[in-house]
Formats: structure tokens, sequence, C-alpha cells
């Protein structure tokens, strides 16, 4: 599956409305020194500092955007990090799949034991995959608030870019939540299949039924794997661009 793209530096937008605060308090300030005590004007100036610095340091829609993206593609190294260990997993369980078919019933002992090692491998593959989907989950709450930060960008095709952003990964999120739950429906064919291995009355009608509803599965897997992988695809495109259209500049991988 493939990862989130953030490899970002820093974003140039400005304030306008902020610095002419800044600068009519200043003035005001002028005004006032005229009538007032040297005390009090030093009140006024440092007031004016105090306005602007919080004028300097106040979030466009774009830095909050910006710091909103990253801070979900790092909600998803949760994610990054299970991939390795599950295709692992899997490779090994193929292996034991393999051994098992390969054996006769007069080794029912050595299938019942390879039967437990994959149902191990089983359990933990789930066990990743939760870990998953609770990235993935973790990163959805970051995400979300992009939503009411859209309506304050200024520049018409960032605000287009960041509308067509929020849907896609949106639409991600959905695929997902459909990949997990065929996911979670493929392992427990899978400890079904381990289970029946284990029955020294199985009859190979039983094992090629159990056989065909796991084939369905994953086929059904592959096909929401292939859409995930291409929204987030698309979701990387998007992102360049819009920061592309909001000033910021992209750091070269």
């Amino acid at each position: 599956m493939d990862k989130l793209f953030h490899k970002i530096n820093e974003e140039s937008w400005t304030t306008p409305i902020c610095s002419l605060y800044a600068a009519a308090i200043f003035h005001l300030g002028g005004l006032m020194m005229s009538v007032i005590r040297k005390k009090k004007v030093l009140a006024v100036l440092f007031l004016s500092l105090f306005v602007l610095g919080g004028c300097m340091n106040k979030e466009t829609p774009g830095e909050k955007a910006y710091s909103l993206l990253e801070k979900t593609a790092e909600a998803e190294d949760g994610f990054e990090k299970q991939q390795d260990p599950l295709v692992k997993l899997e490779k090994q369980e193929k292996e034991l799949y393999d051994q098992i078919i390969a054996l006769g019933m007069k080794e029912f002992d050595q299938i019942k034991k390879l039967s437990d090692e994959a149902l191990e491998a089983v359990g933990k593959r789930e066990e990743l995959m939760n870990k998953e989907q609770e990235s993935i989950e973790s990163s959805k709450e970051e995400f979300a608030p992009l939503e009411d930060i859209i309506p304050d960008i200024e520049d018409k095709e960032a605000k287009e870019s960041a509308e067509e952003l929020y849907k896609v990964m949106m639409d991600r999120y959905s695929v997902h939540d459909e990949l997990y739950s065929e996911y979670k429906k493929g392992l427990e064919l899978d400890k079904e299949l381990y289970s029946l291995f284990k029955k020294e009355d199985l009859t190979m009608e039983q094992l090629e039924a159990q056989i065909e509803k796991i084939n369905q599965s994953y086929e059904q897997l592959t096909v929401h794997n292939k859409e995930f992988n291409e929204l987030t695809k698309k979701y990387n495109e998007i992102k360049l661009s819009f920061y592309k259209q909001a000033g910021v500049e992209v750091a070269a991988e």
C-alpha cells in the first residue's frame, strides 16, 4: 500500500490585515505622545509591539492547512510500519499452507503442528491489521478539520485544490474501511481453513469449498487495495499542486 508523501519546508503567505492593524496602533501611539506622560507612552508602545507580535504569529489558512496535512502524514507512520511485517507473515503462512497440502494423512500429526503455526501467523496478521486501521483512524481525526479551513482560503485555485484534496482523502478513508473489513473476513476464513486441516475426517469437498471462499474474498481485497493505492497517489499529486498554489516550498526527495 502506498504511503502519504510529506516532505515540506515552509509557507510564504502574508497577513495584510494584521500589518494594517499594527500600523494603526503605532499611529495612535504617536498621537498620544503629545498629551500623556512618558510612562503611559511606554505602555502604549509595549501594547503596540504585543499586538504586532500577535499578528505576526497568527497562522494564515494556508499555514493551518499545511500544519494539518503534515500531522495527517505523521499519523500514518504506524500504517507504514505494519506493511513489511504483514508481507512477511503472509509469505510465512503461504509456505506453511504449501507444506500442509504436500503432506498425506499418514502425517496427520505434522499437519496439525503446521496448522497451529499457520493459525498463530494469522493471529499476528490480525494484530498488525488492527494497528494499521488504528493508524488510519488517527489520520482521519487529524485530517477532518481541513473542511473548516477551506472556506477561509482566498486564492481560488488553492481553494479548489483543497476541496478536491478533502474529497479524495475522505474517499480513501472509506475505501480503507472496506479493505479492512474484507481483510478481517479473509482472516476468519483462513482460521476456518487451518481448523479444517486439523480434522481427520476432512473431505476434499469441504476443503475445496473453503478454498473457494478464501479466493473470492482475496479477489475482492485486491480490488479494494488497488483502489486505495490509486487514491493515495491521487491525493499526493493534488497535495503537491495545492502547496504550489498556496506558495509552499516542497523539498526534493
